[in-house]
C-alpha cells in the first residue's frame, strides 16, 4: 500500500515543449555559424554582379530553411515516444530561430544585388554582422542566466570566435 503523502511523478515534457530561449539561443548560433559558413563559400565564387548577388540571397534563405526542416525534423524522430504527424510540424516551425538569424544575411545579400550598396566586399559586412549577432547571442544567453557581466563578455566573446573561426578557415583553405 502506497503512503499517502507520496507524490506522483511528474509527467515528463515533450521534444515540443523545449525552453523557447534555449531554441532561441541554439537556433540563432547554429543559423549565424551557417550564414557564415554560407558566406564564406560565397567568397570561393567570386561572383559580384548584382544578379549573382540576388541568386545567393536566395541560395542562402533556402539553405536556412532546408537545414530548419532536417534540423526541426530530426527532433521529431529522435523523440523516441509515440507520437502525431502534427508535433513533426510543430518541431519543424521551433526551428525558426535558425532561419530569422540568417536573414540579415539574406537582407545584405539581396540589397546588394538590387543596388542599394555595392555588390562587391558584401561579405565583410556579412561576417561582421554575423560575428556581432554571434557575440550578443552569448551575452545576453549568459546574463540570461544571471551571470556576471565579466562573466556574460567572456561567453559573448566565445560565441563571436566561432564567427571568427569560420572567417579565418575559410582565409586558410584559400
Amino acid at each position: 500500500m502506497a503512503h499517502p503523502t507520496t507524490a506522483a511523478p511528474a509527467p515528463q515534457p515533450h521534444a515540443h515543449a523545449r525552453d523557447t530561449r534555449e531554441m532561441v539561443f541554439f537556433g540563432g548560433v547554429y543559423g549565424a555559424v551557417l550564414a557564415s559558413s554560407m558566406v564564406a563559400a560565397l567568397i570561393e565564387h567570386g561572383h559580384n554582379s548584382a544578379s549573382s548577388r540576388r541568386y545567393d540571397a536566395l541560395w542562402v534563405l533556402v539553405t536556412a530553411l532546408a537545414s530548419a526542416l532536417a534540423h526541426g525534423y530530426a527532433h521529431y524522430i529522435a523523440e523516441r515516444t509515440p507520437q502525431r504527424r502534427w508535433e513533426a510540424v510543430r518541431a519543424v516551425c521551433d526551428e525558426w530561430p535558425l532561419v530569422a538569424v540568417v536573414l540579415p544575411t539574406v537582407f545584405l545579400l539581396a540589397g546588394a544585388g538590387w543596388g542599394w550598396w555595392p555588390a562587391t566586399g558584401v561579405e565583410s559586412q556579412a561576417f561582421g554582422l554575423n560575428i556581432v549577432i554571434l557575440f550578443t547571442l552569448g551575452l545576453i544567453a549568459a546574463r540570461g542566466q544571471s551571470r556576471s557581466w565579466p562573466s556574460a563578455i567572456r561567453l559573448g566573446t566565445t560565441d563571436a570566435l566561432l564567427g571568427v573561426l569560420v572567417v579565418v578557415a575559410n582565409a586558410l583553405i584559400k
